[in-house]
Formats: C-alpha cells, sequence, structure tokens
C-alpha cells in the first residue's frame, strides 16, 4: 500500500514539473521570439544573422532551459508510469499556457478559451484518478 502511494506521490510531482518546465520554457521562447521580430528575409546571409541574433537572447537560452529540464522529467515519469496516463495528465500544462500567454505575452484569452481549458482540466482529474502504472516491470 505505501509502495501504492509512494508512486502515486512520485508521479504527480514528476507529471506537474513536465507541464511545467514545457509551459514556461515554450513561452520564454515566444517572449525572446518575438523580440526577434519576423525574419526580413529568406537568403542565407540574413537567415545566418537572425540564428546568431536568436541564440543571443537569454529568453530564449532560458526556454531551451526549460525544455531540457522537462525532457528529463518526462523521460524519467516515463520510465515508470504508462504513457496512457503521462501524456493526459501533462496536458494540466494547457491550463497554465493561457496565463502564462496573458501575463508575459500580453495575449488576450477570450471566455471560449477558458472554457477549452476547463474541458482540459476536467480530462486531466479524471485521468489522475486512475492508477500511474497498470503494466508490471518487464
Amino acid at each position: 500500500m505505501a509502495s501504492s502511494k509512494s508512486l502515486l506521490l512520485k508521479t504527480c510531482v514528476l507529471v506537474l514539473l513536465v507541464a511545467v518546465f514545457n509551459s514556461v520554457g515554450n513561452v520564454l521562447l515566444a517572449k525572446g521570439m518575438r523580440q526577434m521580430g519576423e525574419t526580413p528575409g529568406w537568403s542565407l546571409d540574413i537567415l545566418g544573422i537572425y540564428f546568431v541574433r536568436t541564440f543571443s537572447s537569454v529568453w530564449v537560452w532560458l526556454g531551451i532551459g526549460c525544455l531540457m529540464l522537462f525532457f528529463v522529467s518526462y523521460l524519467l515519469v516515463l520510465s515508470w508510469a504508462d504513457y496512457s496516463y503521462v501524456m493526459p495528465a501533462a496536458a494540466a500544462g494547457y491550463a497554465l499556457v493561457p496565463l502564462l500567454g496573458h501575463y508575459l505575452l500580453g495575449e488576450a484569452v477570450t471566455l471560449r478559451h477558458w472554457v477549452g481549458v476547463a474541458f482540459i482540466c476536467l480530462g486531466v482529474a479524471i485521468v489522475g484518478r486512475t492508477p500511474p502504472s497498470t503494466t508490471g516491470r518487464g
């Protein structure tokens, strides 16, 4: 019984980290890329300059760092929990994205968007009530 509770706790913590690192990482990348602006052309010279400017952005590097932490967390949780549990549970990050988009990027979030987020959260709550792993270690 304690093993089951321990598995659920560590799975919930890692799934939360997956959702947070993924959401924050992508928002930071978006912030960095918005500061870069649109590519003025598609010649190799212009793309090279744009590439160098992009990777000199602190926001882009912070986003990359968060996405690396997301990937490590994701790999860890997949090492013991079912994929069919992890992916829907990690969708909790979709509730965080509109908040970050609004407060960090100044985006408008409509009521329709929030209704969609509420449905996603309901699905996450349903999935969260199932066991994280239904398969034995093989």
